[in-house]
């Protein structure tokens, strides 16, 4: 089943556009190979609010978040996962409501033997070209410091966040017009939610589903187990959209969550095809399975094929020489 991504989005930068009688969004101007055309912060509700993931630390994106909510109030921050671009702005917006945030949980801190097991030595092979970089550099004037490579090869973690109310898996978030239920969704990150809007019958998906691009499971703590496991779980709802912090609403919400499942089927598949032939490294498989991507995306690319590997080594399906590492999977060949 191929996926029929959803990219037409005006991010309308600073402005709130309203989406459903409950839902406006505002988008913060950080475009990027993980952005998309930026973080969409979410406000919910009239009169008394929740707002889901208030975006990266950014000035001018606070600044707009207050003026969309001047004359209301805010009861409710709301975290998907600790990314920063998803949660750093909390601490101002808190700051300037006094509202309490909410979330799964701080973000979560491998195992140091852990992290460098799961870390290849280098990305090199399926890094950006110096070009390329260039390229992106211009088409997004506004985003910083694309030229300085490996700082962008996954998004790194908001360290500072600590939720004053944990939320777990069926916990729920009441304000005065709006009732929110916690869905945990690890796989792009452990401490991953989801949340429903039970009056509209949407769900807030984080970057656990985009309608724009598929979601990069990043080892240690990213785990393509679990993503699968969490896809299933949308599988028995009834959500009519999907709204993603970036990205458009995905108004076929489990039709989308079924092209991703069998979109990761067949990457494991095509994995075990490559393997079929002989042995293969991790940048080898990249080169044969993403030819229709751009090189740009290889790197991110490389991390869910090392995911899938993951899963695989798991399952007793490939194996390699030594350990398990991401060394031995990335630079070793695999079979």
């Amino acid at each position: 089943m191929a996926i029929s991504y959803l990219t037409d989005i005006d991010p309308a930068y600073g402005t709130v556009v309203q989406l459903s009688p409950l839902v406006r969004r505002v988008v913060c101007n950080n475009p990027g190979r993980f952005t998309f055309t930026g973080t969409g912060t979410y406000l919910i509700g009239r009169g008394q609010l929740a707002v889901v993931d208030p975006g990266p630390d950014d000035d001018n994106h606070v600044a707009a978040l207050l003026a969309a909510v001047s004359g209301e109030e805010v009861s409710h921050i709301v975290i998907t996962h600790t990314h920063n671009d998803h949660s750093p702005a909390a601490a101002a917006l808190q700051t300037a409501t006094g509202a309490p945030t909410y979330g799964f949980g701080p973000h979560p801190i491998p195992d140091e033997d852990a992290l460098a097991a799961t870390r290849p030595s280098t990305w090199d092979d399926l890094f950006p070209t110096a070009e390329e970089l260039k390229e992106l550099k211009k088409s997004m004037p506004k985003k910083k410091n694309l030229a300085d490579g490996h700082a962008e090869q996954e998004e790194p973690g908001d360290m500072a966040f600590t939720p004053d109310v944990e939320v777990g898996h069926g916990d729920v978030i009441s304000g005065g017009t709006f009732t929110l239920e916690g869905l945990h969704t690890p796989g792009h990150i452990s401490n991953h939610m989801c949340f429903g809007l039970r009056e509209e019958m949407a769900l807030f998906t984080g970057d656990h589903v985009m309608g724009w691009s598929t979601s990069v499971i990043p080892p240690p703590d990213g785990s393509m187990t679990d993503y699968m496991t969490s896809l299933d779980l949308l599988l028995d709802r009834e959500d009519q959209t999907y709204y993603p912090t970036h990205g458009p609403p995905i108004p076929a919400p489990i039709e989308f969550a079924r092209s991703l499942i069998a979109h990761r089927q067949d990457r494991a598949r095509q994995i075990l095809e490559c393997l079929a032939a002989g042995p293969k490294t991790v940048p080898d498989m990249v080169n044969a399975m993403y030819t229709a991507t751009p090189h740009i995306l290889y790197m991110a690319a490389g991390q869910s094929v090392l995911s899938h590997l993951y899963q695989l080594a798991e399952l007793g399906q490939v194996s390699t020489e030594g350990d398990v590492t991401a060394d031995s999977l990335f630079r070793s060949e695999v079979s």
